[in-house]
């Protein structure tokens, strides 16, 4: 098994859940600076050439939630899967909430402000997007304000996905008024096996690159 990615990108999900699960995976770091994703031979695996993706066997799996699901139901035994299928509805309606509701205007976010070449920003989408991501993340706020957990009483596969998109969005500005969430992106990235904040791993990454 074989993880293509980097931090600081949403890689860190996958391998906080690999971390997680205790087993062997390579973790294939690409240089993204260098375009290594969008490579004949990457392309030919993920043509999207895009981070971060899985290869099992004759198994490609893309997209960051995807690659957390299936490692959750592959190694179900493990507990982080829904105990039955009102609680898988449950992590699926979260995690797909937290990727279209809450890391789009982050996407929306790092686009206009770093990813974009200059000319090709929109500086006027910026407060439009974190006025977005702050209406979602009040309502996840009401979600998590009486809550250690996402779904149910123990951490499951959506937790790993929600502790890394609230860091995500504590970076892009939008967590100021949550307290909930802040507590709980604190606990969550106190575990042994968290990754590097997207803070931490965006200074390495520097530092690597001089």
């Amino acid at each position: 098994m074989k993880l293509y990615g980097t931090p600081p990108t949403r890689a860190l999900r996958a391998m906080w859940l690999l971390n997680e699960l205790e087993i062997d995976c390579e973790i294939v770091t690409v240089n993204m600076g260098e375009k290594e994703q969008a490579s004949p031979e990457m392309l030919a695996l993920n043509p999207t050439g895009k981070l971060p993706f899985l290869v099992d066997g004759e198994d490609v799996i893309a997209e960051s939630c995807a690659i957390q699901l299936y490692l959750a139901e592959k190694y179900s035994d493990k507990g982080f899967m829904g105990r039955n299928l009102s609680e898988r509805g449950q992590i699926y309606r979260w995690m797909f909430f937290l990727a279209t509701e809450i890391e789009q205007p982050l996407w929306r976010i790092a686009l206009h402000t770093r990813l974009y070449r200059e000319d090709e920003r929109l500086p006027a989408d910026v407060p439009l997007a974190k006025r977005d991501g702050k209406a979602m993340i009040a309502v996840f706020e009401d979600h998590m304000k009486d809550r250690e957990f996402v779904v149910g009483d123990r951490l499951t596969v959506a937790d790993f996905n929600a502790a890394y998109t609230l860091n995500w969005a504590r970076d892009g500005g939008i967590l100021d008024n949550a307290p909930a969430l802040n507590a709980y992106v604190e606990r969550m990235y106190a575990r042994p096996k968290a990754p590097p904040t997207i803070e931490e791993a965006w200074a390495e990454l520097k530092r690597m690159i001089g």
